[in-house]
Formats: C-alpha cells, sequence, structure tokens
C-alpha cells in the first residue's frame, strides 16, 4: 500500500481497476490510486535522468530560496489542523482563559493524523478499508498471540479464566499469572507519589543491570513524574531537530518551556556518512545563538536511541554531549526509552548510566519507560533517576498530579523482576521480530530507490521521500502527507519532528507483516502489484540508499 501510493505519487499512474469495489478491500485504494492524476515526477532511479532535481540539487535549492528552518516547520506543524479541516476552525471559548482556548484549540500534525486514523481505524475484518497506521511509534508484533496482554485488563474486571488462552498464547501467561493479578488493600489507597516503595526498588535494580550500571542505582532516586518544568519554567531548552514531536506539545502546552532548535544537516558532513549527525560544535553554535536572541538556556533535551532518526550515540559522544552541559551549567535530560530496542547483535548500545563516572551528576537526568520496550504503549508509566535529590524531592510535590495506579504498579514491578523471562523469552523474541520487520521495510525502500537512514534500533525508519516533491516546501510535504491519508496509510512528516528540511518522513515498521505489505488482503492483489511494478518503472542500475 505504500508503495502504490508513492508510485502513484511519482508516476501519476491514470490507468483504471477492474476489480469489483465490493470483493477487495483493496478496491476502494486501488482505483484511487489508479485513477487519481499524480504530479509527474522523475524515475526513483538512483541515478535520475538529467532533468530530475538530485538530492544535492534540491538542497542547493532549499539554501538558496528560502533558507528553511527547523522553526518553520513547526509552524507548519502548529497550522496543519488549518490547512487539513478549512480556514474557519472553533472560535475561543467565553468559558476558558486565553491559556486554556490555546490549549483546546492547538493541534499539531501528529495529533490531526491520529484522530483521522482513530475514526477509521483499519481493522482485519471490520474495517478492512480503514486506514493502517504506519506514523505512530508503537510495537504491534505481539499483537497476534497478545503477549503484551492487551486484555488483561478485561481478564481482571470479569474474573475470567485465561486457563484455555494461555495453552496457545504463551506470552499471556506471563501477564496472567497469580502474582500479576494480585490486589491487596496497600495498591488501593494513597502511596508515595514518587511511586510505591517495591516500584522504585524494581525500576533501580532493573536499570542496574539492563543499564550496565557500574554501581547499583538507588530506589530513592527513582521518580515518576514530569521534569521539565521543574528545571526550566519562563527559560528555554535547547534541543536538536528533527525530534520527537510530542516534546513541543507537552512543553508548550503543559509547562509553557520554551525550545530553541537545533537543526541538523541532512546531508554528510564528509567526516563521516551520517546525515543529521550531532557534534558539540552544533549544540555550542545553537546555545550562542540563543543567547544572541536574549534567551536564558537552562538544559539540553538528549535522545539516545533517536527518535525519528533511530540514531544510536555511543557512551564516548554521549559523554561530550554532557561534558558540554557541565561546561554551560545546563540541565542534560536524557531519554533512552528505546534502550532495549535495539535488534542487531552487532551494535551496542551504552546508557550514560554505565559510565564510571559522569561530568556532572547533579544535572545528568534519564529517562526511560515501558511503552517502547516492552510493547505497551497501553501502560502509561514513564520513570526517572537522578542523583540529584533536590529535584527528586520538587518532583514528589508533583506527583500527585501524576499517579500511576497501585496495581498498575505491581505488575510493572512484578514484569520488571523477572529476569529470566526477558531475557530468555522476551528480548529474543522481540528483537527477532523487529529485525524481521525492518529488513521487510527497508527491503521495500531499497527496491524503490528511497533513501533512508540505516539505523538497527527502534520501531522505524527515517525515509528521504524528497524526489516525490513538486517542489521543495513545506507545504508540498504536508500535500504529499495528505495524499498518504487520502489512501489509507498514516505516516508522520518531518515538519511534525520540526525538521529543517522538507521531504523526510518517518515510517513505523513495528506491525504485523501482512499490514505493512502492499495490500495483500485479497488474490487480486498480484494483479495490483504486477501494474505497479511494470519493469519499466524499476530502478535500474545500483542504489546506494543507507546512510
Amino acid at each position: 500500500m505504500l508503495t502504490g501510493v508513492l508510485l502513484a505519487v511519482r508516476e501519476g499512474t491514470q490507468t483504471t481497476t477492474q476489480s469489483d469495489p465490493a470483493t477487495s478491500p483493496l478496491a476502494r485504494f486501488s482505483a484511487s490510486l489508479m485513477t487519481t492524476p499524480a504530479p509527474s515526477a522523475p524515475s526513483s532511479s538512483s541515478q535520475p535522468p538529467p532533468e530530475a532535481p538530485t538530492t544535492e540539487s534540491i538542497f542547493n535549492q532549499e539554501t538558496k530560496k528560502s533558507q528553511l528552518t527547523s522553526v518553520k516547520a513547526c509552524k507548519m506543524s502548529q497550522n496543519a489542523l488549518e490547512t487539513l479541516r478549512g480556514e474557519e476552525g472553533p472560535g475561543n471559548s467565553v468559558y476558558l482563559s486565553e491559556r486554556g482556548n490555546s490549549i483546546r484549540l492547538h493541534e499539531g500534525i501528529l495529533q490531526e493524523g491520529y484522530i483521522q486514523y482513530g475514526m477509521d481505524r483499519h481493522h482485519d475484518t471490520d474495517n478492512p478499508d480503514g486506514i493502517i497506521n504506519m506514523g505512530t511509534s508503537e510495537n504491534k508484533l505481539f499483537y497476534d498471540d497478545m503477549s503484551m496482554g492487551i486484555y488483561l485488563l478485561l481478564l481482571i474486571i470479569m474474573n475470567y479464566s485465561a486457563c484455555s488462552l494461555t495453552k496457545e498464547i504463551p506470552f499471556l501467561l506471563q501477564l496472567t499469572k497469580p502474582d500479576m493479578l494480585h490486589i491487596n488493600p496497600s495498591l488501593l489507597q494513597y502511596s508515595d507519589w514518587r511511586g510505591h516503595a517495591f516500584l522504585r526498588e524494581a525500576v533501580a535494580k532493573f536499570l542496574t543491570h539492563y543499564c550496565c550500571s557500574p554501581n547499583p542505582l538507588k530506589a530513592d532516586n527513582v521518580g515518576i513524574a514530569f521534569i521539565i518544568e521543574i528545571v526550566c519554567t519562563v527559560n528555554a531548552i535547547l534541543i536538536p531537530t528533527p525530534f520527537y514531536g510530542v516534546i513541543t506539545e507537552d512543553l508548550h502546552l503543559y509547562s509553557d518551556v520554551k525550545l530553541f532548535h537545533v537543526p541538523l544537516d541532512c546531508e554528510a558532513d564528509g567526516k563521516d556518512n551520517r546525515p543529521f549527525r550531532l557534534t558539540v560544535g552544533k549544540l555550542e553554535e545553537g546555545l550562542q545563538r540563543a543567547k544572541e536572541e536574549g534567551l536564558t538556556i537552562r538544559g539540553v533535551i538528549l535522545m539516545n536511541p533517536h527518535n525519528p532518526l533511530a540514531e544510536i550515540y555511543s557512551l564516548k559522544e554521549m559523554i561530550t554531549f554532557l561534558e558540554f552541559a557541565k561546561r554551560n551549567a545546563l540541565h542534560a535530560i536524557v531519554d533512552e526509552v528505546y534502550m532495549l530496542t535495539v535488534f542487531d547483535e552487532s551494535v551496542t548500545f551504552q546508557s550514560v548510566l554505565s559510565a564510571d563516572s559522569l561530568p556532572d551528576p547533579q544535572r545528568t537526568h534519564v529517562m526511560w519507560g515501558m511503552s517502547k520496550d516492552f510493547a505497551m504503549a497501553g501502560i502509561r508509566i514513564g520513570t526517572l533517576y537522578t542523583e540529584n535529590r533536590d529535584l527528586v524531592e520538587a518532583l514528589a510535590k508533583l506527583g500527585s498530579f501524576h499517579g500511576v495506579p497501585g496495581t498498575t504498579q505491581h505488575q510493572v514491578a512484578q514484569l520488571l523482576q523477572d529476569k529470566e523471562w526477558i531475557n530468555e523469552e522476551f528480548l529474543p523474541e522481540n528483537r527477532r521480530r523487529l529485525k524481521a520487520a525492518c529488513s521487510y521495510m527497508t527491503g521495500e525502500l531499497l527496491s524503490m530507490g528511497i533513501p533512508f537512514l540505516d539505523r538497527p534500533a527502534t520501531l522505524y525508519v527515517w525515509a528521504d521521500l524528497r524526489k516525490y516533491l513538486q517542489e521543495s516546501s513545506f507545504e508540498e510535504e504536508l500535500s504529499l502527507w495528505k495524499c498518504f491519508l487520502r489512501h489509507k496509510v498514516l505516516l508522520s512528516c518531518g515538519q511534525a519532528f520540526c525538521c529543517s528540511v522538507p521531504g523526510w518522513f518517518r515510517i513505523v515498521f513495528a506491525d504485523q507483516q501482512h499490514h505493512l505489505q502492499l495490500g495483500q488482503y485479497q488474490q487480486h492483489s498480484q494483479c495490483l502489484l504486477a501494474r505497479l511494478f511494470m519493469p519499466s518503472q524499476q530502478p535500474q542500475g545500483p542504489v546506494s540508499c543507507r546512510f
């Protein structure tokens, strides 16, 4: 399906289909794909014809014409709802304050796409023509066997016996064991707002082991709360772009914290073959620009593995970033939420907590959560580890606003303590499935000559779709994003991540393969594939698309 939309955009195919719309879930998609005119674009070969704009020429045009920045990208993202729904949006409410109206009316591209997906969600039998979500970073590779316990809450509420299910669904055993379903009065009462002591102990031991900390991490230094507003309210945070787009909403709507962008170049700089390379020099330049604009920078956000680049920074690189933060008295907020989602045995992730010593431990704060590494996006638990006791105490004051149910804390603690299950069953199987899904997705991209960052981590790839833009602009990128959505494929475009150059997309591969394939739900899809992949449309010559 993804490839079909790309081909429609790129080739301008106008052939009609003979399929009966009532006989195939793909009919509506294939019909619109074959009949909707699309702008003519060059071949998907890595060696385009002379009249086709190359990646280099597009980049030069961007530099000469508009000097695009990530600030414009974010403004485009903030205006996406107006673009998608028309200029006449809902007005301000007389019942809300200015800030309340700002929060109510705010809608970014990621949120708008997910709303549309929620209204037309694909289901293999109930809604086969619905939108397939390849934009939300969520691991769905275990949904076939319910290994992540998606029916756990239902089982608890109904007191339903899961014995018959667990014989066929071995992973469900882990989340329906008697100790997982245990409830006692203390779990139903108010607790320490930092989290129950048993959960903080479990998290500390878990992070000590999987972050390879040279010394045991302290349970008293574990918290479950927001951190940004504590260290930088009214000031600003330095953040390299592109970055996880929801951070903008989290900070702007909740804390009114400003983000100062450090755009990363999408072209390799010659020192190595790494587009979007983060260096201390770029952080220094960003900090200087912020000072010139009169902003007080109080911290820097670092993500490892990165979202959306999937970049894995070495411990040596991370230490240099932390040394930069120390020189400038900045808090370093390190997001390691994908630390166990590395699926190549030859690549090792090293947490900053594995360092023998940190440049500034009092200003270094590490965040981790269950959603990515354990394929539990619905279990809303995030944890923070810091040596700064003052910060821990401040976070505890806010804990009452962000408390996690005691029963959920108990279940998570039980899960984190079961190293045998994690090491021998879950992690090997999760990595195997992620590796296979990534291989399938990158193979599709390679077959079409689409460049992408080849990184064996996270749940997605960062792909370069600039050759499908009629012109290098964020407006055109948004148009391409809407084209995908019209054809029932939800992706995430670069401006949603404040990327400084239009045309990059994040494509999530952590889903069942039949959802990733080109709509192969019915037998006639083979005819569709044959029509799409005509020999003249295949990339000619060698394709060099991996970065």
